[in-house]
C-alpha cells in the first residue's frame, strides 16, 4: 500500500493493499476501498463510505460528507460507488439521508468533473457522465449512460432515462424519457440522442424504432396516453421501446416534452 507521510488515514478505514493515498489526503475511520483505488493529494473521502475497484478520487474532491438537508441529524446513511468510477477535483459527493432510502450510489465507470455537485441519495447507473459544474440535486436517479452538460442543473427526485443527453446550461425540473435530449434554461427537448445511440451499439433498425416513437408521443397531438398506447401496440415488444414506454408511464413528476 502506498501511503504519502503527510496523509491521515484514520485507524477504522479498511484499505486493500493495492490503494494509493496521495499527498494531505485524508480518510476516515468508516471508509472501505478494495483493490486498485487511488485517492490524490488533499482529497478527503469520510463517512460510511465503500468503494469498490479501481476508482480514482482527484485532487481536492470531497466523497461521502454528509448531506446538505436540514432534515439530516447525523445518521448513519452510506455512499456505495462500484467499480472504475472518476470524481475529479473539488467536486463533492454527499451520503444518502434516511428518508431519500439512506444510500447515494453510483454503479460502474461513472465520471464526475471538476467541480460538479452530486448530493444526497442520487442514484447513478453504469457510465454516467456528469461534467464540470454541473449540480445533481437529492433524490436524482440517472439510468446507465446519461451525460449531464457543464453547469446544468437537476432538481431534486427527477429521474433521467437510459443514454439521455442534458445540454449545458440546463435547467431539468421534470422526468427526461430515455434517448432524448433536453436543452436550454427550461429544459426543452430537442431531438433523439442519435449519437449517443450510436455509441452504445444500437442497430439502424432500433434507432428507426426510437424515432418513429418520438415523432408519435412528443410531436403529435395525441393526449400522452393515446400515444403510448399506440406505440405500444405497434413497437411495443422491441425492448428499446418497451422501456421507454415503462419509463414514461411510471413518471410521478411528469415528463418533459
Amino acid at each position: 500500500m502506498a501511503i504519502h507521510p503527510t496523509a491521515i488515514v484514520s485507524s477504522g478505514a479498511e484499505l486493500h493493499p493495492s490503494c494509493e493515498i496521495g499527498p494531505y489526503a485524508i480518510i476516515g475511520p468508516r471508509v472501505r476501498m478494495g483493490p486498485g483505488n487511488t485517492v490524490g493529494a488533499h482529497a478527503v473521502v469520510e463517512g460510511n463510505t465503500t468503494l469498490g475497484t479501481g476508482n480514482r478520487i482527484f485532487a481536492h474532491a470531497v466523497v461521502g460528507a454528509p448531506p446538505q438537508d436540514l432534515k439530516y441529524r447525523g445518521e448513519d446513511t452510506r455512499l456505495e460507488m462500484g467499480d472504475g468510477n472518476m470524481v475529479r477535483e473539488f467536486a463533492s459527493v454527499h451520503t444518502g439521508t434516511v428518508g431519500g432510502g439512506g444510500v447515494t450510489r453510483f454503479a460502474n465507470q461513472c465520471l464526475i468533473m471538476a467541480s460538479a455537485h452530486v448530493a444526497h441519495d442520487v442514484q447513478l447507473g453504469d457510465r454516467c457522465i456528469v461534467a464540470t459544474f454541473c449540480a445533481l440535486a437529492g433524490h436524482v436517479e440517472a439510468e446507465d449512460g446519461v451525460i449531464f452538460g457543464g453547469v446544468s442543473a437537476v432538481q431534486q427526485f427527477s429521474r433521467i432515462g437510459r443514454l439521455a443527453y442534458v445540454g449545458g446550461i440546463t435547467g431539468v425540473n421534470m422526468d427526461v424519457a430515455p434517448y432524448l435530449m433536453v436543452s436550454g434554461p427550461r429544459g426543452e427537448v430537442m431531438g433523439v440522442n442519435l449519437i449517443g445511440l450510436q455509441r452504445a451499439g444500437f442497430t439502424e433498425e432500433q434507432i428507426g424504432r426510437v424515432k418513429n416513437a418520438y415523432k408519435i408521443v412528443f410531436r403529435s397531438k395525441l393526449p400522452l396516453q393515446e400515444a403510448l398506447a399506440q406505440v405500444r401496440a405497434e413497437m411495443g415488444g422491441h425492448p428499446e421501446i418497451a422501456h421507454w414506454v415503462k419509463f414514461i408511464e411510471g413518471s410521478e413528476r411528469g415528463i418533459m416534452r
